[in-house]
């Protein structure tokens, strides 16, 4: 990809408004990387308000990582305003092949077709209906094991699928790119991986979605790779990783993005 940095760019003029239905542990991390990229956050999950939040959302994310079934509900109808709409909308199906109520939410969100997925390894395998190792948060599965799946799902909904680990992948179904961009103490830092989501969601306000989920998790990983220069672990990681988001330049985005093609 050239010039990945005008996908930053674009992303930081927009400064949209995303509505995030998440978990409660990533909300406050959440809300501040997205307000350390310059998006605007809003965490709206009541089923009463949910769907007409939605219609003044620019876009909006999806985590069923602490499922409840009027979560659910809320879910559906908010992703369904966005489809109608045209707006982008991002599925992060957490630990989706751990229990039948996350199997059912996650055949029934695939079903109104996302724009973007985004998971692990395991998680987009177990989405495709594929066996995976893992089936609570962490992924037990590589990301080349989750390829072919990610294709499946990506033919199969119209949109994008991204696998995200050391080297991520991320794929329209006919394009496929590896980002090797990160950090390895990313992980260890509770709801980074959340947070990720509602940053592909902010690229893709405006922009096709393949080049700007590329570009978001490019811009992610680069972020954590200057954070680590500034912390000794986890504790100091995640304010300099706050701090490495917000002073991210388009072209430094440019110059240290490693985006090949698969």
């Amino acid at each position: 990809m050239d010039e990945i940095g005008t996908y930053l760019a674009k992303m930081q003029s927009n400064a949209p408004l995303v509505q995030n239905i998440t978990n409660y542990v990533a909300m406050n991390v959440m809300a501040n990387v997205m307000l350390a990229a310059g998006v605007s956050p809003a965490m709206v999950h009541a089923r009463e308000e949910a769907a007409e939040f939605a219609a003044i959302a620019q876009a909006l994310t999806v985590n069923i990582g602490t499922p409840d079934p009027e979560w659910i509900y809320a879910m559906e109808e908010a992703a369904g305003v966005m489809a109608a709409a045209g707006k982008p909308w991002v599925l992060d199906p957490v630990a989706v092949g751990a229990t039948a109520l996350r199997r059912d939410a996650g055949a029934r969100l695939l079903a109104l077709k996302p724009t973007v997925i985004r998971g692990n390894a395991s998680e987009v395998l177990a989405l495709a209906g594929t066996d995976a190792v893992g089936h609570g948060v962490d992924a037990a599965d590589a990301v080349a094991a989750a390829e072919a799946a990610a294709h499946d799902l990506a033919q199969r909904t119209g949109g994008v699928v991204a696998v995200t680990g050391p080297v991520d992948y991320v794929t329209d179904g006919a394009v496929a790119w590896r980002i090797a961009n990160g950090a390895p103490v990313m992980p260890q830092v509770t709801a980074l991986g959340c947070s990720l989501t509602g940053i592909v969601a902010a690229f893709a306000v405006g922009q096709p979605a393949l080049p700007a989920t590329a570009a978001a998790l490019a811009y992610y990983g680069l972020a954590g790779e200057q954070a680590v220069a500034q912390s000794t672990g986890p504790g100091s990681f995640q304010p300099a990783f706050l701090d490495a988001l917000a002073a991210m330049t388009p072209e430094a985005l440019t110059k240290g993005a490693r985006v090949t093609q698969a």
